[in-house]
């Protein structure tokens, strides 16, 4: 009981953390590029993870992890930020931020398919509910902008929720921080390479906002959130603990209003209270 709470409680400030990472990247994306946002929070956070690996002198992963710490790399490290850079040059954080709501069926899918976790039929349903009313929101508005971002989103969600699935896996033998900070470090070398190519032509034009939302999403979105997060799938299963996502809309929307100043529409609110209800429901049946 003890091990699940405390499963629950590191998913739980995981989200949190994760929260801001739309709004963030929303403000850099205004004067950033996406690619070199994307390259440069991954190469900061690497640089990071490598000073702490050094620092406590950790031993380095069996050849064996290569392949899945290069599926975490691909997954959160580089398709997940890059995806969601492009998505919101066309579409608000507010907005984005509801897609969230497919992110635990797409975890607890991968969940199944790597890391053998079982839920129970009726999980399913009220996970497939929740993300219906997350792509029924998603279709009600047309334009061609909104369409390009409803599908980087859905793309987004997709790389996401296998990284996700993948680093809880491995997370149980190798523990949650390590996980994270080796997928940074074999990223790097491309990472660094794609920052160099994309520097910005005139440095003078970035403002404090674009260097904010940079520094959040390298050192709180690429890292410390993946510490907390890691080790709350790890402890308390993926599918189960995945379902707090579900949370971070609430969270993101919060932000979104409060610090951009976006609107947020009467249909945003009642799908993700919809959806939250949905989680509620699953959680339940998740074991």
């Amino acid at each position: 009981m003890k091990a699940s709470m405390d499963g629950w409680l590191s998913g739980l400030t995981g989200v949190v953390i994760f929260s801001g990472s739309l709004p963030a990247t929303r403000v850099a994306v205004a004067d950033l590029s996406p690619l070199f946002l994307t390259s440069a929070r991954a190469v900061i956070a690497a640089l990071l993870a490598a000073a702490l690996l050094a620092g406590l002198r950790e031993a380095r992963p069996a050849r064996s992890d290569l392949i899945p710490l290069a599926v975490i790399a691909v997954g959160v490290v580089v398709g997940f930020p890059l995806f969601t850079a492009l998505a919101l040059q066309s579409i608000t954080s507010a907005r984005s931020i509801v897609f969230i709501g497919l992110l635990p069926l797409a975890t607890a899918i991968f969940g199944v398919l790597r890391g053998g976790e079982r839920p129970k039929p009726l999980f399913w349903l009220f996970s497939c509910l929740g993300s219906a009313a997350v792509a029924g929101f998603a279709l009600q508005s047309g334009g061609a902008a909104n369409l390009k971002g409803d599908l980087l989103m859905l793309a987004a969600i997709i790389v996401c929720g296998l990284g996700y699935a993948e680093g809880a896996r491995l997370s149980r033998r190798l523990g949650g921080w390590q996980v994270i900070s080796w997928s940074l470090l074999l990223a790097l070398p491309l990472m660094l390479a794609l920052a160099l190519s994309q520097f910005p032509a005139d440095w003078s034009v970035i403002g404090a906002g674009a260097w904010g939302g940079l520094a959040y999403v390298s050192v709180f979105s690429m890292l410390v959130g993946f510490v907390f997060w890691y080790r709350g799938l790890a402890i308390g299963g993926i599918a189960a603990v995945g379902q707090l996502q579900l949370l971070q809309p609430f969270f993101g929307l919060l932000l979104a209003a409060l610090l951009l100043g976006e609107p947020v529409s009467p249909a945003m609110l009642a799908v993700t209270v919809g959806v939250v209800f949905c989680v509620a429901l699953a959680r339940r049946f998740a074991r």
